[in-house]
């Protein structure tokens, strides 16, 4: 798969193609919908399938300061859409200046003279364009003049769980920010899952027999609600059991809020510096403090064998 970072790097020959934009965060079950279209739309055509997205959120430009929580790196997101199928991505700096553009121009620039698009598929609430002016009905008005179709893909809802409501990056935030990663996986179709570097904490996990990977996470990144979690460390290419602590370790009278991560039955590992991924697959229990670190030490112990029963 291709990835561009801003229109000068699409090729010069570059020919018709089905395209696809959005923001994109998280890839989720809705979003796949959508990528899922504009593949098969692809094919039909014998042409290349792009997705068109951004860096940074454009409502961090529109409202410097409101970056909402991030469901996905785009490195991530690119390995989720190539597994799509995508053919390219085309991730687009949204400056200032950027965001005057009106649809038209917006179309002009970025689905006419660069990717000669044949199809242009999006969800039925898709807006672009300077102060989001442009809706699908604009796409449509548009697509008459430059001569290309647009296809407006319905998203599904999702079942008991969310009342109803369609997949959306809204819900799935709200849900991993209440700690409800089991319902959040509903939604997003994979466990939710965060990245960063491993660097140095207080080492107390250490201490206790459970060496934990404390995980500076990528910035903005959408942190579960604190608590204790089953789920998965990803290291090294290994995908390993794990145990979760996200919170600011009330026990010790933390202040600072971390993602500590305990591989199972692993107290060989040395990653310091390291970039590594932890998924979550359920909440255990909520923060707590003990009387005691004895007391402290049986709830870790039961803990990591829910994990380890609910991980198998």
């Amino acid at each position: 798969m291709q990835r561009w970072q801003g229109l000068q790097d699409i090729p010069a020959d570059w020919g018709p193609s089905v395209v696809t934009i959005g923001s994109y965060d998280g890839v989720h079950r809705g979003h796949q919908l959508i990528i899922g279209r504009a593949v098969a739309r692809a094919r039909e055509l014998g042409v290349p399938a792009v997705v068109v997205t951004f860096d940074p959120h454009p409502v961090e430009v529109v409202r410097p300061g409101s970056h909402p929580p991030l469901l996905a790196p785009h490195p991530f997101r690119a390995e989720l859409m190539a597994a799509l199928g995508v053919d390219a991505v085309l991730v687009l700096p949204f400056t200032t200046e950027f965001s005057r553009l009106s649809p038209a121009d917006f179309a002009v620039k970025v689905l006419v003279e660069r990717l000669h698009a044949r199809t242009v598929v999006e969800g039925p609430n898709f807006r672009f364009g300077h102060r989001a002016a442009g809706t699908v009905d604009t796409l449509r008005e548009l697509g008459g003049t430059y001569g290309f179709e647009v296809v407006v893909v319905d998203l599904y809802e999702r079942g008991s769980a969310g009342d109803g409501e369609p997949f959306s990056s809204t819900l799935t935030r709200r849900l991993i920010s209440e700690g409800d990663v089991t319902a959040a996986a509903e939604v997003l179709g994979r466990p939710h899952r965060v990245m960063g570097v491993v660097v140095r904490g207080a080492q107390r996990g250490r201490e206790l027999g459970f060496p934990t990977a404390n995980v500076d996470v990528v910035p903005h990144s959408a942190v579960p609600g604190d608590g204790v979690y089953a789920g998965w460390l990803i290291a090294d290419g290994a995908r390993m059991p794990a145990a979760i602590s996200v919170g600011t370790n009330p026990q010790f009278e933390g202040t600072e809020r971390t993602v500590e991560a305990y591989a199972l039955d692993r107290t060989d590992l040395e990653l310091y510096g390291k970039t590594v991924s932890v998924e979550f697959l359920t909440r255990l229990r909520g923060q707590m403090t003990f009387d005691s670190i004895d007391g402290l030490l049986v709830q870790m112990t039961a803990d990591v064998d829910r994990a380890r029963e609910l991980t198998a």
